[in-house]
């Protein structure tokens, strides 16, 4: 199982690589010039040429691209151009509130769209499956930048039952949470619908009823243990999406976390701040890829096998 893990975690580095390579050259070739953003459009020639010698954005792109790698080999994410503070403290200090928010949305997806799609395969073709499933398709439909204001209008400033934005106690999470969790709960009631209906007639649920197991524990136990697959696929997938949604929802909701600062890093053309941040959320995508691999083999037997064989010198 180790060298099943570590496999699967080399092949990551290429496409971290090649992530961080396209997103440099992206900030470097799109109009703007951080400098000017720094100093004004009014500044003095002299004063900006000589930020630029100080920031190093004076050098060729590709002696700034490698002069990047070799401080990322060290475990140097460089400062930020308009704060000078570390990136990595940046980073550290906003990270928490972003994984916080995330596992929320997906504890209230998982919450809502788990019972929601079981009932509605055991109830297939009934008035309930078609409600569950037009729920679903209004939360995929609704984006984060609609559904978020509107949140805060009825429960905030209408019902005055949540605050409005910040961070805080156990209220400032609620809004952001069933914004950023209910395309994943649409997607996830979906996905469990499907999969639990694939299994429904199996040899070995009618022999659970036989052996007279309430309906529910048939359903919640067997049918789901077998049917886990395809949902971890979804959640594993689902969960890089939660934290690049984050950005908006930070943003709507003041939420002091990693997607609010991507956001005041671009708009300032503050480069290693950006840097910083996208290599953080395509390292959460890397290992939540990782994660969902390893829970693959621990779910299916056939798949353990399958690692066990694969990892055999």
């Amino acid at each position: 199982m180790r060298r099943y893990v570590l496999r699967r975690l080399a092949l990551t580095i290429p496409a971290v690589l090649g992530v961080m390579t396209v997103v440099f050259l992206t900030l470097h070739l799109i109009p703007g010039d951080p400098v000017e953003s720094m100093l004004g459009e009014m500044a003095q020639a002299a004063d900006k040429a000589a930020l630029r010698r100080q920031l190093g954005l004076d050098a060729p792109l590709h002696v700034q691209y490698l002069r990047y790698l070799g401080r990322l080999a060290q475990g140097d994410l460089g400062r930020s151009l308009s704060t000078r503070e570390p990136v990595l403290a940046a980073i550290a200090r906003t990270l928490p509130a972003t994984i916080l928010l995330t596992v929320v949305s997906l504890a209230v997806a998982i919450l809502l769209a788990v019972p929601l799609g079981i009932l509605a395969a055991a109830r297939h073709n009934t008035l309930y499956d078609h409600g569950s499933m037009l729920l679903a398709l209004l939360g995929i439909s609704m984006p984060n930048f609609w559904l978020g204001p509107l949140l805060i209008i009825f429960f905030a400033i209408e019902l005055r039952l949540l605050p409005v934005s910040g961070f805080g106690g156990a209220a400032h999470v609620v809004l952001p949470a069933l914004t950023l969790g209910s395309a994943l709960a649409a997607i996830l009631t979906r996905m469990t619908r499907a999969s639990v209906l694939d299994v429904l007639g199996s040899d070995y649920l009618r022999t659970a009823r036989a052996k007279g197991l309430r309906e529910l524990l048939v359903l919640f136990k067997h049918a789901l243990a077998n049917a886990l697959i395809p949902l971890v696929t979804v959640l594993g997938l689902q969960f890089g999406a939660l934290l690049s949604g984050a950005i908006i929802t930070e943003t709507i909701f003041a939420w002091p976390g990693i997607g609010r600062l991507v956001i005041q890093a671009i708009q300032g053309r503050d480069f290693p701040l950006v840097q910083g941040c996208v290599l953080v959320i395509a390292l959460g995508y890397v290992l939540v890829n990782l994660v969902v691999d390893v829970l693959y083999v621990w779910i299916d037997p056939r798949l353990r096998l399958a690692a066990e064989e694969e990892s055999e010198p």
